[in-house]
């Protein structure tokens, strides 16, 4: 979810956030390896993001362009048109869309930024539309600048009946 340039080193960025890059890519290269799907969401916003919603509520203007809204270092080399979602709201329902054309799917396994935000959100439209399948959050691959909210929002998962592992507490 939203690995990118704004939300690691850019506009909404946070020091934890680039630690997040080799534990991600270990992620990636693990899945690929058995043949699994790997998708991808970026954030992406125009020019009128100040007059939404969200740009009230966070009014730092953050992905409205073609770096800020690219998938930061490493991960970027595993992302295309063909497994990249665009997406200009915390969840996707084009995720969800894009998952249910996949039959026999066993997991869902997040990662990405930011846990409070889009990964809950995420998270939240995958539990919803696919109630019986398990949705596993690596704490060591995801985080938020505030890491008081980090907890909560692993919290918040964790009771949905998600499975959080490798959390550090």
């Amino acid at each position: 979810m939203d690995y990118q340039n704004d939300f690691v080193d850019g506009a909404l960025g946070f020091e934890k956030a680039k630690d997040l890059e080799g534990p991600i890519c270990d992620k990636i290269e693990e899945y690929l390896s058995r043949g699994d799907v790997v998708l991808f969401t970026k954030d992406c916003h125009g020019s009128d993001y100040s007059q939404t919603l969200e740009g009230r509520y966070l009014p730092v203007e953050h992905c409205t362009d073609e770096h800020g809204q690219g998938i930061y270092g490493r991960v970027a080399r595993y992302a295309n048109d063909g497994n990249t979602i665009r997406k200009d709201r915390f969840g996707s329902e084009e995720l969800c869309a894009r998952l249910s054309e996949y039959k026999g799917i066993e997991s869902f396994e997040l990662c990405g930024l930011v846990s409070s935000i889009c990964v809950l959100s995420n998270a939240v439209l995958l539990r919803a539309n696919f109630p019986n399948i398990p949705i596993v959050i690596d704490a060591k691959c995801t985080g938020a600048g505030d890491e008081s909210m980090n907890s909560k929002a692993l919290d918040v998962m964790q009771n949905l009946q998600m499975d959080v592992i490798n959390r550090s507490e």
